[in-house]
């Protein structure tokens, strides 16, 4: 059964600000052996992936995504799983507040007073959702290599499934709570996702876990996202508030929902907080119709100068929940048994299978030989390389001067995969690499 290291508020390019390169370095080191150690220990290695709940870079820029990229890399190599076995979701600071003017500052605070109606007049606007999605310039491309990709419609950030067996599958779930995150101070209860990425899917044979930054009092629209994770979701795993904690939540149908609320992998040189990290553990129960989530609390000790187990957070519960799964019994409606009078009154959904459908609803693991190209050519290469690679391959003409749109280079690099060119794309961006550490020199062909 799948296991899953999961870190959160990073920071990629704080210690630069701070003076505290050597002690940040050492601690991230330290954790990448005390992961692989870890999941030894437990006799759970390999690990499945890496779940980052955002705040992967500290100021948005492209060089802190770099070395975050670089770490991940270790980090996946030492816990045993594929380099592009991430999700993850941005945080306030995977925006680069550079990128915010005037105007959109007052636009993003009108957004935080007056709510999602004018949320969406803006999105519905080319120019004024463009301005917003150029915040996330540095962090588009990287999530994208991940197979994360933010929906610049106001949508999810990303949507991945994991596969238990028999049928059965957990759905990751990346809601962007960053959206309208602006410069200021204050936004606690002023953030919104809105419906877009709200409102939860549901399909039989699967169960939701919900990837999210804030936890969900910072959003205006939180105790609606709530609800619907409540009654659609096993397990809400957050960030940003550098304060590690797991906690149970009752369902409107009886059941559970794991609420874990992550501590800081390297916190600000400003709190006075442990470093921390987590091991995520899935599976299920005996009868294969519950979910088991085993959580191992891991925390830096500043006698021992590592990390150690740390079961705080769980608050003297047992650090194994298991969760009843409505999904995995029999479809949307949990079974006739578990509806009351009330609920056999009304209409029953209709379950579907879902059809063999794109990216935003996908139902199968992406092959691993795809998932690392799309690593790659995203995350590894600048746009101008990005566009080198296709014209060389043919997908552009060399005169090309229109903008590259990651919608449209995304198309382009799936149209390849599924026609069988999935090669020539690898060798292309071979050569664009090699002809970059050769000054350009590379002889064409």
């Amino acid at each position: 059964m799948p296991i899953f290291v999961h870190i959160s508020d990073i920071h990629f390019g704080q210690e630069k600000r701070t003076g505290e390169v050597i002690v940040n370095n050492d601690v991230k080191e330290r954790l990448i052996t005390d992961a692989r150690r870890t999941l030894d220990a437990i006799g759970k290695y390999p690990a499945a992936g890496i779940i980052v709940t955002g705040d992967i870079a500290y100021a948005g820029k492209v060089d802190e995504y770099k070395r975050a990229a670089e770490w991940l890399d270790r980090l996946a190599e030492a816990i045993g799983c594929s380099k592009a076995s991430v999700h993850l979701v941005p945080g306030n600071h995977d925006i680069d507040r550079d990128e915010i003017g005037s105007g959109l500052e007052l636009m993003l605070r009108e957004v935080g007073e007056k709510g999602e109606p004018l949320l969406d007049h803006y999105l519905a606007r080319e120019p004024d959702r463009k301005e917003m999605y150029a915040r996330f310039a540095a962090y588009i491309p990287f999530a994208e290599g991940y197979n994360c990709p933010l929906d610049r419609n106001g949508g999810l950030a990303g949507d991945k499934p994991v596969h238990l067996g028999d049928g059965k599958s957990l759905r990751f779930i990346g809601l962007n709570t960053a959206l309208t995150c602006s410069k200021g101070k204050g936004e606690e209860g002023h953030l919104i996702v809105g419906e877009r990425q709200r409102v939860l899917p549901m399909e039989a044979g699967q169960e939701l876990v919900v990837l999210a930054h804030h936890p969900m009092r910072w959003l205006l629209d939180g105790a609606d996202a709530f609800s619907y994770i409540k009654n659609r979701a096993r397990l809400l795993i957050t960030g940003h508030e550098h304060n590690p904690t797991v906690d149970v939540e009752g369902t409107p149908d009886g059941g559970k929902l794991l609420v874990l609320a992550a501590g800081a992998t390297v916190p600000p040189s400003n709190e006075v907080l442990l470093y921390t990290y987590n091991v995520i553990e899935f599976g299920l129960d005996a009868t294969g119709e519950k979910l088991v989530v085993t959580v191992h609390p891991r925390s830096w000790d500043h006698e021992r100068k590592n990390f150690v187990a740390d079961t705080s957070p769980l608050k003297g519960q047992d650090p194994t929940f298991t969760l009843d799964c409505p999904n995995f019994c029999s479809g949307l409606d949990g079974g006739a048994s578990a509806q009351s009078e009330d609920d056999v009154a009304q209409p029953q959904e209709t379950v579907v299978a879902a059809p063999a459908a794109p990216l935003e609803a996908q139902s199968t693991p992406m092959p691993d030989d795809f998932a690392l190209v799309l690593l790659k050519f995203f995350r590894d290469l600048t746009p101008g390389q990005r566009l080198k690679v296709l014209v060389r391959l043919g997908e552009l003409p060399d005169d090309w001067t229109e903008e590259l749109s990651h919608a449209i280079e995304r198309q382009v690099v799936d149209d390849l995969g599924s026609s069988g060119r999935l090669q020539p794309l690898s060798e292309a961006i071979e050569w664009v690499l090699s002809e970059e550490e050769n000054g350009g020199k590379t002889e064409h062909g």
